[in-house]
């Protein structure tokens, strides 16, 4: 029988899947979703739907319905048979719960999205500052190792005039006191 590979059993592979970043980052974007969307129930069942019944006369969103068959109390000999309804109110009140949670997460992003552009765009201009700094100090180099190089050269060729004109000196002296 083949011996199993210490830490490849089902707890180690659960545990490293957990500990993973992605999976925690995860789970704490579903607890704050989730509060946030008592946020929001909270905003359209208290601000919104008092102003839908205010504008509306004093039909609340939740009252809004198709009754497709009436409920039948309870008898002695029948059970209450429940009203069977389309809650087109509690419909609209989704989909109002929908936009703001949509628009909210809109806000957030765009505003992260934003920054993000702020500082990226920060980033590449000090990249491009360094970069032309960078460029500037080359070429000041090079120019100065130019410079050094003409200098050198007049130099050599000072020093080649010079010697020239020694060895010019010279052979008169010689042809002097060969004459003489």
């Amino acid at each position: 029988m083949a011996k199993k590979e210490k830490g490849t059993g089902f707890w180690a592979d659960f545990k490293k899947f957990i500990s993973r970043g992605n999976v925690v980052d995860m789970a704490v974007g579903v607890v704050i979703g989730g509060a946030f969307g008592k946020i929001v129930t909270g905003l359209v069942n208290n601000i919104i739907n008092p102003l839908v019944c205010l504008i509306t006369g004093g039909v609340s969103l939740d009252g809004v319905k198709t009754v497709l068959k009436e409920a039948v109390p309870a008898t002695e000999t029948a059970a209450e048979v429940p009203e069977v309804a389309i809650l087109w109110g509690a419909w609209i009140q989704t989909i109002i719960d929908f936009l703001i949670v949509a628009f909210c997460i809109f806000a957030v992003i765009r505003v992260i999205t934003k920054a993000g552009e702020k500082m990226h765009a920060k980033e590449l201009a000090e990249k491009a500052a360094a970069e032309k700094a960078e460029a500037e100090k080359a070429e000041a180099d090079k120019a100065a190792a130019e410079e050094a190089a003409a200098a050198k050269a007049a130099e050599d060729a000072a020093f080649r005039a010079s010697v020239m004109a020694q060895e010019k000196l010279l052979a008169e002296i010689r042809d002097s006191l060969k004459k003489n």
